[in-house]
């Protein structure tokens, strides 16, 4: 592991803001680092306001989505909601069609087949609207490159409106409406949103026609706090408005079929952190081995016991995920170490026979042991697909598009795409794309790093100070758990190696200048018990949160690393 430790603000500027808040130094630092600088930024912060979400119609092309479904309920057509297969798409169609069904009888929805139709916008799904007189669609969390697919439903006189947050092409459907924030052209002040995201931004417009506010819109705010947490955006902005109000929701009157996931865990209080690891892989499994409509169904669903039964049947399909996955895993490991590839800058991969629907998490997984850039492929009717993930730092999208040329089709964000090539073009493409990165790849991002935000000592580390803390939260990018590493701690002796298969660290420590102990544990890091054992001195990264133990709740550090 690297460790960085990030710049300290300046001196005077923590002062400052130090007496404007009446908080400690670290605190200070804290927020300066996240770009908070003033009394007014931090109360924002710190009391995110549902007043502080843009004006909608500051989205270019919102006025004509929403004349557009007007026109639709006026004229009694029939909507398709169109959304991609993930959490972030199926949140955004059942948040979008719960709404319009409020207004209009005739909402439906769809969603592509993830092995027979692929990412996005298909033509499968634009004829299956014109079979069923549908005269407008409206895509969320795609559409934004389908140039051709949009033409083509025009000709049969099916208009589209597009809620996207990927980035566009040269060339923008001629939609409808397009909405999304990365648009060159569009002047909307938040580009970070998530396609639910988008979505609720269209509602908030609908909504305001009736001189409604963000206020009577919160009950959806559930699904768009879950796509955000899934879809790995910022939490900064108006996303953390989105996201706290969101998990308030979750928290206190999450809908039914959310409530049914939750039923299925052992959790009081989830944090975004939660969402992602508990609700998002079991939205996320429908799409994966069966379809996407099983989510839609459940998140949309308004009776208790019948979202209990498709919660259960949600849950079977994440469990034969996880044995895919955990197989296809070994097998790709396999694969590079029989291919002796240890040395090359990129990971590649690819058996015909692999699960489309699990090849990302793969991906994710390979990166664990391999730290690079990583493409996992699969069969895919006459071609192959890949999902491709990527480390820190570097943007595995403008890597895949200087290798277009060898690609059919690709699209994504920085760090998570998707692609699909003829099988001929193979190995020539597996070679381009390392080609590129080794010319492109600063070659400290193929080493794990750990940006560390503060050098404190445990004495700092009091309930108030983690009281402050924690309204840090909801975290993610652009504002993570503060990480903070300590130096000359000792072991008071309880240290000791956890776990059924003793693969934890535990640990008690002190510091040379405190009598304060506290207590540490690092998973899955037994292997450095040899660090710390016989009082040798050490330093630890590590965060802070609250232990739990028979109604006792007591201050933490969840270790990240340690080094002599």
């Amino acid at each position: 592991m690297r460790w960085t430790l990030k710049p300290k603000p300046e001196a005077q500027k923590i002062e400052d803001l130090q007496n404007m808040l009446q908080v400690d130094a670290t605190i200070a630092a804290l927020l300066l680092q996240r770009g908070i600088e003033s009394y007014d930024n931090a109360k924002r912060f710190f009391r995110p306001s549902l007043s502080d979400l843009h004006d909608p119609f500051l989205m270019k092309d919102m006025d004509k989505a929403v004349a557009r479904i007007k026109k639709a309920v006026a004229n009694k057509e029939n909507i398709l909601v169109y959304g991609d297969y993930d959490v972030d798409g199926t949140t955004a169609v059942a948040l979008m069609s719960s709404y319009l069904k409020t207004k209009h009888e005739l909402v439906f929805t769809y969603i592509p087949n993830r092995y027979d139709e692929g990412y996005g916008v298909s033509f499968k799904g634009i004829n299956f609207a014109l079979e069923n007189d549908f005269t407008l669609i409206i895509a969320l969390d795609c559409g934004i490159k389908a140039v051709e697919k949009v033409a083509y439903a025009k000709t049969l006189g099916i208009d589209f409106i597009i809620c996207d947050h990927h980035r566009p092409s040269d060339t923008i459907p001629e939609a409808a409406a397009v909405l999304d924030p990365k648009q060159d052209d569009c002047n909307y002040p938040y580009k970070e949103l998530c396609g639910c995201g988008v979505g609720f931004k269209l509602i908030q417009a609908l909504a305001s026609k009736e001189g409604k506010t963000a206020e009577d819109l919160v009950d959806y705010l559930d699904l768009v706090a879950t796509a955000i947490g899934a879809d790995i955006v910022p939490i900064n902005g108006e996303n953390r408005v989105l996201a706290y109000f969101g998990l308030q929701v979750i928290n206190s009157n999450p809908r039914p079929g959310i409530q049914a996931i939750l039923n299925q865990v052992e959790k009081t209080e989830l944090t975004i952190t939660d969402v992602v690891f508990i609700v998002a892989p079991r939205i996320n499994a429908a799409g994966r081995m069966k379809h996407g409509n099983y989510a839609v169904t459940l998140l949309s669903e308004e009776d208790t016991e019948l979202a209990a039964k498709y919660a259960l049947e949600i849950n079977n399909y994440n469990l034969d995920r996880r044995e895919t996955d955990k197989q296809i895993t070994e097998e790709a490991l396999q694969q590079i170490e029989d291919n002796q590839e240890g040395n090359r800058l990129t990971t590649v991969v690819y058996h015909k026979d692999w699960h489309k629907g699990v090849i990302g998490i793969v991906a994710s997984r390979l990166i664990e042991t391999y730290y690079r850039p990583t493409l996992v492929f699969t069969k895919s009717g006459d071609k192959l697909a890949a999902s491709a993930r990527s480390v820190r730092d570097f943007d595995v999208y403008n890597a895949l598009e200087a290798c277009s040329e060898h690609l059919e089709q690709f699209g994504g964000h920085k760090y998570a795409a998707g692609l699909t090539l003829k099988e001929e073009n193979y190995e020539v493409f597996k070679q381009a794309f390392e080609d590129e990165v080794s010319k492109t790849i600063d070659r400290n991002l193929l080493v794990p790093e750990i940006k560390i935000d503060s050098q404190i000592d445990l004495e700092s580390i009091t309930p108030k100070f983690y009281r402050i803390l924690k309204q840090f939260a909801p975290y993610g990018p652009s504002n993570m758990t503060p990480v903070f590493v300590s130096k000359n701690l000792v072991d008071t002796g309880y240290g000791k190696c956890v776990g059924a298969d003793k693969t934890h660290l535990r640990l008690t420590v002190t510091q040379a200048s405190t009598s304060k102990n506290l207590v540490c544990i690092g998973f899955s890091m037994g292997d450095k018990y040899d660090l710390v054992r016989d009082n040798k001195s050490f330093k630890a990264v590590y965060s802070i949160d609250e232990n739990e133990w028979r109604g006792h709740v007591s201050l933490q550090l969840k270790l990240r690393d340690i080094k002599p």
